[in-house]
């Protein structure tokens, strides 16, 4: 039986990225719809679970997708309510791939950390009020870490409250309106990650280049000029200035494994939920991932 894949994209034009991922993650077919409102969402589920029995539904699944976070996680909803009893099928939410980026972001990070654990480690998380860093963050926390998460616009603690009420664990914002203030905000940090937009850079190399304590920075930037000035987007665990550090293309080719690791996962059974912790679970199967 063909391995269908429902793509809900929440932009008015559907990810031909996300699209080709679900092919070569093993998909047979991808339905694909664009500018996906939460009212459109019961009939085209309803119109993905009735057409075939209950012991093969597990060979139909729905991927989540679109530019907004927010709005894909609303869709999640909606599609949830829309099943009932056995009839349901597996759905992957990873709107502007920010669950499968900031799982092997973290799972970067904790691999080049002295010691399986991050429980008590200072993690800083620039511009985590973004999509990925928001989740890089949780997921962070959840695995123990102390996480500050930066913002150029005054700090208020309303995006972290609601990482900890989601995901538990010590997280609190501070401003980093300059980069000049990238230094102070790095004090006592053992882990960087930034998360920032195309072509911004946050923190200066003379912020976190040597500096002592800091084992690990990522940096999620592939346009120049660098988020993070000294890491280069193809670094993949080499170390610079004392600092084991990871490019966006090092991080996206985990990434890229992860997501397709999860298109395949989603047709092995019909009732799998894949959001960022559980998306953790199918990373760390994974032979090149330790577990965040």
């Amino acid at each position: 039986m063909r391995k269908l894949l429902l793509q809900l994209d929440t932009s008015p034009r559907p990810s031909v990225f996300d699209r080709v991922v679900a092919f070569d993650g093993g998909a047979d077919e991808v339905m694909s719809y664009g500018g996906i409102t939460e009212d459109a969402v019961r009939e085209l589920v309803h119109g993905a679970i009735f057409t075939r029995g209950p012991k093969d539904l597990h060979h139909t699944a729905i991927f989540i997708g679109g530019t907004e976070m927010a709005a894909g996680e609303r869709i999640l909803a909606v599609v949830l309510k829309s099943f009932f009893g056995p009839m349901r099928v597996s759905v992957m939410l990873d709107s502007n791939g920010s669950n499968t980026t900031a799982v092997a972001a973290v799972t970067k990070l904790q691999q080049a950390s002295p010691g399986a654990s991050l429980a008590g480690r200072r993690a800083i998380v620039g511009a985590g009020t973004g999509p990925v860093g928001v989740r890089a963050a949780g997921l962070l926390a959840r695995a123990g870490a102390d996480v500050v998460i930066t913002s150029r616009r005054p700090a208020d603690d309303t995006v972290a409250a609601g990482i900890r009420a989601r995901f538990g664990g010590a997280v609190r914002a501070v401003t980093l309106a300059d980069p000049s203030q990238a230094a102070a905000a790095l004090e006592g940090a053992e882990l960087l990650l930034n998360a920032g937009p195309a072509g911004v850079r946050l923190i200066p190399r003379d912020a976190w280049a040597g500096r002592a304590g800091l084992r690990a920075a990522a940096d999620l930037n592939a346009v120049p000029p660098s988020g993070v000035e000294g890491i280069e987007a193809a670094d993949s665990g080499v170390e610079r200035d004392g600092v084991t550090v990871f490019g966006a293309f090092g991080v996206g080719s985990l990434k890229m494994k992860i997501h397709k690791a999860c298109v395949a996962r989603l047709f092995e059974r019909n009732d799998l939920v894949l959001d960022a912790e559980t998306i953790v679970e199918v990373a760390s199967t994974l032979p090149e991932s330790g577990r965040p």
